[in-house]
């Protein structure tokens, strides 16, 4: 898989996700072997550049692989600075959000909410291309609902505009995640623009990854809510892909030392009172995957907050867990 000028480990992409993919799980996806990583989107707001939760979704120290950061905004002035803001900033890649179908970006008619004016498409991915020398990728969705599937015609536009690749969320914004996804739209743009083309949406699975893969022609494949609690899936598909077979199923000591790990670097990154309290969601997308928790432990996790008293309430899921497959 290339895009630009640079050639990625394979064609498997974590997908940038609001308050999700941060540095800590950036990193740990990387080491179950995602090709590339992107950051939360960044706003293109320039009171926000030294905001510093602005400055921690693009924080990419002591990461290993290239490094792409999403920014989002409606200015092409406003990208334009931003994109080269990051490009010093070192990002490798810039990406640029138009699939996101949140109400309060949408709101400002940034992110999905775009698609409905091709012409300020055109003229943002003009300015951002122009402004930096890195490659410049593009994220959309079909379309604005399903009888306005103009993925299409944006998809031209990212190619004549110099867009280094594209990657298409297989739903409209009207869908949001609801439904599940649909791969033609993507296997008809594949077929009519040369440059790279990313399928994104419901790839939850190796089995699923080869399907869409077949399906769409796609060069890449971007996985996003499937690897909440699963950093793992990205190794599973690799070796479906290389060999024809799956991995061995994760044994639930692997699952808590993984999720021990990630709890830790949230702490480090964060701070111990907000690591703890975004550790939570990560906590209950691990824990979800191993069966029913009772009510009361799931509790006691979420009103932790300390470290050491999450990790502790951690360590009692883990015994529920074990004792229940054991008995």
């Amino acid at each position: 898989m290339q895009i630009g000028p640079h050639t990625l480990e394979n064609n498997l992409i974590l997908a940038p996700m609001a308050g999700i993919t941060d540095r800590p799980f950036r990193t740990l996806c990387k080491q179950f072997g995602a090709g590339l990583t992107v950051s939360e989107m960044v706003s293109s707001l320039p009171s926000l550049q030294t905001n510093k939760r602005t400055l921690l979704k693009a924080d990419h120290s002591g990461e290993t692989g290239l490094r792409s950061v999403q920014i989002v905004g409606t200015n092409p002035r406003q990208m334009a600075d931003a994109a080269k803001l990051n490009a010093d900033r070192g990002a490798d890649i810039i990406d640029i959000n138009m699939g996101c179908p949140a109400k309060k970006v949408c709101a400002i008619a940034a992110g999905s909410a775009l698609m409905r004016d091709e012409d300020l498409v055109k003229r943002i991915l003009e300015a951002v291309v122009e402004a930096v020398s890195i490659p410049v990728t593009l994220k959309i969705r079909t379309g604005w609902d399903p009888q306005n599937r103009n993925a299409p015609t944006i998809a031209k536009i990212a190619e004549d505009a110099g867009i280094a690749a594209l990657t298409i969320h297989g739903r409209t914004r009207a869908c949001k995640f609801n439904g599940n996804a649909e791969y033609e739209t993507i296997k008809q743009i594949k077929k009519n623009i040369a440059i790279p083309v990313i399928a994104n949406g419901d790839i939850d699975s190796a089995d699923k990854a080869r399907y869409v893969l077949k399906k769409t022609g796609a060069d890449a494949l971007m996985i996003g809510r499937g690897a909440q609690g699963n950093p793992w899936i990205f190794s599973d598909i690799i070796s479906s892909l290389s060999s024809g077979e799956p991995l061995e199923p994760r044994t639930i000591d692997s699952t808590r030392e993984t999720l021990l790990n990630h709890v830790q670097q949230l702490y480090s990154f964060y701070g111990n009172l907000s690591g703890v309290k975004i550790a939570r969601k990560h906590i209950g997308w691990y824990l979800d995957r191993l069966g029913i928790l009772p009510v009361e432990i799931r509790n006691a996790i979420n009103r932790a907050q300390q470290p050491t008293e999450q990790i502790q309430r951690i360590d009692s899921a883990f015994r529920h867990f074990s004792y229940h497959r054991a008995t």
